[in-house]
């Protein structure tokens, strides 16, 4: 993780924290707990890769809008 992304190292933190169920997606066969990268984005109304580079520390500056909705 590069020094300095806390937003990605919240995005990761809060993300397993989360019920899929609460959220109507299936709980089945999960690698990890907590929602997929890909769910979180279609909750966001943004892009699967946008939140992976978002998470990854690539993202630049993320608009207030987009913080918005990730919140």
């Amino acid at each position: 993780m590069p020094q300095g992304n806390v937003l990605g190292a919240y995005l990761r933190q809060r993300h397993t924290k989360l019920d899929p169920a609460a959220f109507s997606f299936d709980a089945g066969r999960r690698r990890r707990l907590g929602l997929r990268r890909e769910e979180i984005a279609q909750l966001a109304h943004i892009s699967a890769t946008w939140y992976t580079w978002l998470e990854q520390g690539r993202g630049e500056k993320p608009s207030a809008a987009v913080l918005d909705r990730l919140a």
